[in-house]
């Protein structure tokens, strides 16, 4: 079975990015994927100092482990100033090419205004640098604060059938280049 982990970097207590990773994994998971979101809100990890290992920090190994053991990968990130949250880069830093490499990756961008693709292209550099590969659907809600209802629902059919489109797409994707079913 195809085992996908998410992980959203913001740390906001009410984030929209939070919302579109919960319906990504959503989409992802009713296609018989095993899903599972790592909740950067409920971690304690460092700054990333290059270390080797963070003994002091058992949430880094829980990091790595998690990533390690999965097929492929969700990452959504809020743009701040043009690029992605310091919160998705610094997570990213503190692993390596042990947890990346390979995994297939699907991108998600939240930000507040018009929607562009700064902060996905920064995550794709990144993913590419590690050896992982991004699927080409990718998903940018601008205005994000108008994109959902009060229940976390989306409001837009026309990007509701974008996520359909961008989960059948990671799981296909994963299937064939990690060779599971």
């Amino acid at each position: 079975m195809v085992k996908i982990v998410g992980i959203g970097g913001s740390l906001r207590p009410s984030s929209y990015t939070q919302l579109g990773l919960q319906v990504a994994a959503q989409r992802v998971a009713a296609l018989g994927t095993e899903v599972e979101i790592l909740d950067l809100r409920q971690m304690q990890l460092p700054f990333c100092t290059g270390a080797k290992e963070y003994p002091e920090y058992p949430d880094v190994q829980r990091l790595r482990d998690t990533v390690g053991n999965s097929d492929g990968l969700i990452l959504a990130t809020p743009e701040y100033h043009g690029g992605v949250s310091g919160v998705i880069k610094n997570t990213l830093d503190l692993m390596s090419f042990e947890q990346l490499s390979g995994k297939v990756t699907g991108l998600v961008s939240i930000l507040g205004g018009q929607s562009n693709s700064n902060a996905l292209n920064d995550l794709r550099i990144i993913m590419r640098w590690v050896h992982g590969w991004v699927i080409p659907e990718q998903i940018t809600i601008g205005q994000a604060y108008s994109a959902f209802s009060p229940e976390g629902k989306l409001l837009d059919e026309k990007l509701s059938q974008r996520f359909d489109q961008f989960a059948q797409s990671l799981v296909d994707n994963t299937r064939k280049l990690r060779k599971v079913n």
